[in-house]
């Protein structure tokens, strides 16, 4: 419970708000630091870790229930593309993990899964994951077998939204699992 703690409260920090450069301007002899706000929720009862099978950047199959068992595992459904909101995310995450001791962070998994197959190769994948932590885990698999892993893990179904040099809508937060384990009776594959 205390690690759990300890990351939530770590990103909650790495979340905080910023003085924009417009009212920076207005007075720039005065700035006001933000108030640190936590944002989040606590889901109660909690979610079940999903039980699927995807395809990580090595082309290997990565049973996600199993291979995050005993961490607190971080779960996010984004595309390598994406202008702004997935980008920050990994790298506040990246930054939130970097201050934490290497005894706390081997105990936290983050597993980042691709909304966007088409375009998001493994080495694609692999390469952007990179910039933020070597450790993240990409996951990818079919168009049909991503719908039903987001399904599962309880986050919108993400979408194109327009054809040919295409953006994607997807959910855009970070679902959180504790080590504690609640057992899906099912298993996806992928």
């Amino acid at each position: 419970m205390n690690l759990l703690f300890l990351c939530l409260s770590t990103f909650a920090l790495s979340f905080c708000d910023h003085v924009s450069g417009q009212e920076a301007k207005h007075n720039p002899t005065h700035v006001q630091l933000p108030e640190a706000t936590y944002r989040g929720g606590l889901v109660v009862p909690p979610l079940s870790k999903p039980r699927f099978v995807l395809t990580d950047t090595s082309g290997a199959p990565f049973d996600f229930w199993n291979r995050t068992q005993g961490a607190v595992t971080l779960l996010f459904f984004g595309y390598t593309y994406c202008p702004d909101q997935c980008p920050m995310h990994m790298s506040n995450i990246g930054a939130a993990l970097k201050k934490l001791s290497s005894g706390i962070t081997d105990q936290v998994k983050l597993v980042f899964v691709t909304t966007d197959p088409t375009r998001d190769t493994p080495l694609e994948l692999r390469r952007w994951l990179d910039n933020f932590d070597k450790h993240f885990v990409g996951l990818t698999g079919t168009e049909a077998a991503l719908e039903a892993v987001q399904k599962a893990a309880g986050v919108p179904l993400a979408h194109k939204t327009q054809p040919g040099n295409y953006s994607i809508a997807h959910g855009n937060y970070v679902v959180a699992y504790t080590k504690t384990i609640w057992p899906m009776s099912s298993t996806l594959a992928g």
